[in-house]
């Protein structure tokens, strides 16, 4: 049977808009399947108790991932997130068990930190004219020699005295909800507000589309990116705290462990955008995915490098929907020929 001119262009759409409906909903058809996968072959997987701890331990990576989620969304990149996230910890243990300084105290030193951290990648991007990949991989390698050099070789500092109310930033509760979970919530909602409901994530995203062509609209694109860059390493600082008060030591450079997976949840939750932009209730969803995945192969009780390669081909399935789904959005925005 022979397809007329006329229905040709229809038939042409519907196969499009059927592909774009497959890549949008691939990554939440896949989510969906693990989990299932996971609550059969983990008997444990359902529980209470293990879903708590599961969202409990994925906090300080959301917290990565939202600042890179702002940097990323502005057009650049941040690896020195773990840096800052290092410097957090060490800034509020060594203030504490070193100089004796309060608590409270020790917490300001370590979102100063984190401000440190961003305000040199601020200078050296805004001021001096560097690529963000070669500027924050620079104070990468700064920061890790930094801290080698202020523990004596990268000896970890402990402070298992740490006062009470430290300690209950991440192992306490308000009203029963656990002060983790409730700092990284209100940090989750302060992001989703200012970058998905104010001019100013919209500024955000014109920087991250064409930041020559923001310039030209007269958006001041210097100003905000060293902002940016230092609200995402105090964002940083704010998660190296939350993991000095849960574990009461500061081990160096164990911050970059985070790094990857943060990018790559905001990568996932890109491809779940309309128009394929790092968001951050698309962060939210793919920090839960990779936290989903890790405790799911940890109760299958998987050898650890059979455990490495199943993560690592999960990752890349994702990664590899979510680089499909950007360019079927580009194509899909672009004008075809002959429309007008």
């Amino acid at each position: 049977m022979s397809v007329s001119t006329g229905q040709r262009p229809r038939l042409g759409a519907a196969l499009r808009s059927g592909g774009s409906w497959i890549t949008k909903y691939a990554f939440l058809a896949a989510f969906a399947a693990l989990f299932v996968y996971f609550s059969v072959e983990a008997t444990s997987f359902l529980s209470g108790s293990n879903l708590l701890n599961a969202l409990e331990g994925s906090m300080i990576l959301l917290l990565i991932a939202l600042s890179l989620t702002l940097v990323i969304g502005s057009g650049g990149i941040d690896l020195s997130a773990g840096t800052a996230l290092d410097f957090g910890a060490w800034f509020a243990i060594a203030a504490m068990s070193t100089y004796g300084l309060p608590w409270p105290v020790a917490v300001l030193c370590a979102l100063a930190g984190g401000a440190l951290v961003g305000s040199v990648n601020a200078f050296l991007i805004v001021q001096l004219g560097v690529t963000p990949f070669l500027a924050t991989l620079g104070t990468f390698f700064i920061g890790r020699s930094v801290q080698q050099i202020g523990t004596g070789g990268g000896a970890n500092i402990s402070y298992r005295d740490a006062p009470d109310a430290f300690r209950a930033l991440s192992g306490g509760s308000t009203l029963f909800v656990p002060n983790d979970i409730l700092i990284v919530g209100l940090v989750l909602a302060g992001y989703y507000l200012y970058m998905q409901r104010s001019k100013h994530g919209r500024r955000i995203e014109a920087m991250g589309l064409q930041d020559s062509a923001a310039r030209t609209a007269g958006l001041r694109t210097r100003r905000y990116r060293v902002g940016i860059y230092i609200a995402a390493g105090v964002t940083c600082a704010v998660a190296g705290i939350l993991l000095s008060s849960g574990l009461r030591i500061y081990t160096p450079n164990a911050g970059f462990s985070y790094l990857l997976d943060g990018i790559a949840a905001v990568f996932i939750g890109a491809s779940m955008h309309p128009r394929s932009r790092p968001n951050v209730l698309g962060t939210l969803a793919g920090v839960l995915f990779l936290s989903m995945l890790n405790n799911g192969l940890d109760l299958l009780g998987l050898d650890f490098n059979a455990k490495a390669a199943l993560r690592g081909l999960v990752l890349l399935v994702a990664l590899t929907l979510a680089y499909l789904i950007a360019r079927q959005g580009t194509r899909s925005s672009a004008p075809r020929v002959g429309e007008r």
